[in-house]
């Protein structure tokens, strides 16, 4: 059985309450798509899915780190994964998934499809599989209409599928056997933990890889679950409707911003639905391998860094030129683990405070921080409050976007928000479901 493993050393969360044993039922898996491929009715061109970062949530789930949590019995997690559980009922034994008498194990292959339309007669647990650039993510929630959902689970498991693309820009055969083999572990994981409807959803590793739809449809065939492919633009919308629906209405005129593995999403606007947004191609992995990358390189060159910021400045003013005309923004929010480990060096409250613990990252403080970990060697840097080891070696790239970012846009100060794609694929999806 593996083990839950350190997201952040330095931080302690929240502890994990261990829920008692019971059986779990098989679950019927949904995705992004139905079984004819088409998008779900009254979204069209966009994914009727949800999701965002638990763990790396800033306190939305309790972070795995040394929350003490274990992984559940059913189903293992891919070595170097991480598990919280928040009064999850799991019952398995030596790794082997238990069922109830006379439940079928789902196929492969099994139609990925939406649940019948119309209300939902009560409360659901709801699951989404993030393979995102540096993670492959599964959050559980369990929710309702008009409801906030509530984290049940969260598994985290670090392929960074950016690191694995081959040379001419495809995934490669290791990687798609760690992405296939770690996406049957999770549907293992959800229908241990009794998910009634399972998303999964792709980003920027996969949208960019030249190979991307090909190998989804063979870990679709090998897994029996569909994932869809997110556009960047869609992707900072399902976040940015996450960041509106954590503020509400009286945030006024969002900005958001979040820093993910592969790319930079920006939204901007007065409603759910933004009305600019943009994806850029300046992920903290992404950046730090095309940038900063080398054993010479660590602390990394002065030169490599000036050239590293005239290159970020110059894919984000054409935005900030695009978002002008909208009028001055009232809040500007940042999600996402870069932004969050940011404000922790800077001084915000540590996870352990919970989601609704009001965190702030300001630009003269980041400014700070910039200097002192671009002083620094990777390994110094993951001793910091707030900064895992396997996200040290990326924090410089993605401090480096966080701040420009922060001075092209006039921003003094960013709010962090707790929520993020995960928690808009969900809130999307839910909103679907229910809709009729």
């Amino acid at each position: 059985m593996a083990t839950a493993g350190p997201a952040d050393a330095a931080e302690p969360a929240d502890p994990v309450e261990s829920a008692g044993a019971g059986l779990v039922a098989a679950v019927e898996l949904t995705g992004l798509v139905d079984p004819a491929g088409q998008m779900p009715a009254g979204e069209p061109g966009s994914p009727a899915a949800p999701g965002s970062d638990p763990a790396a949530s800033d306190g939305s789930v309790p972070d795995p780190a040394a929350s003490g949590g274990s992984v559940p019995s059913g189903g293992s997690v891919p070595s170097g994964g991480s598990v919280v559980l928040a009064g999850a009922v799991v019952l398995a034994g030596d790794g082997v998934l238990v069922r109830p008498a006379g439940a079928a194990r789902p196929r492969a292959g099994v139609g990925v499809g939406p649940l019948p339309a119309g209300p939902h007669p009560g409360p659901m647990r709801m699951g989404v599989i993030d393979i995102g650039s540096n993670t492959v993510h599964l959050l559980v929630v369990d929710a309702h209409r008009g409801g906030q959902p509530q984290p049940a689970a969260s598994v985290r498991v670090p392929l960074r599928l950016v690191e694995l693309l081959e040379a001419d820009g495809s995934l490669g055969t290791e990687g798609e056997q760690a992405l296939t083999a770690c996406v049957r572990d999770m549907r293992e994981q959800a229908e241990a933990l009794g998910v009634q409807d399972l998303a999964a959803f792709a980003t920027s590793a996969l949208r960019d890889a030249s190979n991307g739809d090909q190998v989804l449809a063979r870990v679709r065939a090998a897994t029996g679950v569909g994932i869809g492919m997110l556009s960047g633009e869609e992707e900072a919308r399902l976040t940015f409707l996450a960041a509106r629906r954590w503020f509400g209405w009286s945030a006024g005129r969002l900005l958001a911003l979040d820093i993910g593995g592969g790319s930079l999403e920006i939204g901007a606007g007065m409603h759910e639905d933004p009305e600019v947004v943009a994806s850029l191609p300046l992920g903290a992995s992404r950046l730090t391998r095309d940038w900063l990358a080398g054993a010479d390189n660590d602390p990394p060159r002065r030169a490599d860094l000036a050239e590293l910021r005239r290159y970020v400045r110059a894919q984000i003013a054409p935005v900030v030129a695009t978002i002008y005309h909208l009028g001055e923004h009232t809040r500007v929010v940042a999600t996402s683990k870069t932004f969050r480990s940011l404000a922790r060096i800077a001084g915000a409250e540590p996870y352990s405070r919970g989601p609704y613990t009001r965190r702030v990252l300001r630009r003269d403080d980041l400014a700070d921080v910039v200097t002192k970990i671009t002083r620094m060697t990777v390994e110094e840097r993951a001793a910091l409050a707030g900064v895992s080891a396997s996200r040290a070696g990326q924090l410089v790239a993605g401090a480096i976007v966080a701040a420009e970012a922060l001075d092209l846009f006039s921003v003094e100060e960013a709010e962090i928000c707790p929520w993020a794609l995960r928690e808009g694929v969900i809130l999307r999806r839910l909103d679907w479901l229910n809709s009729g």
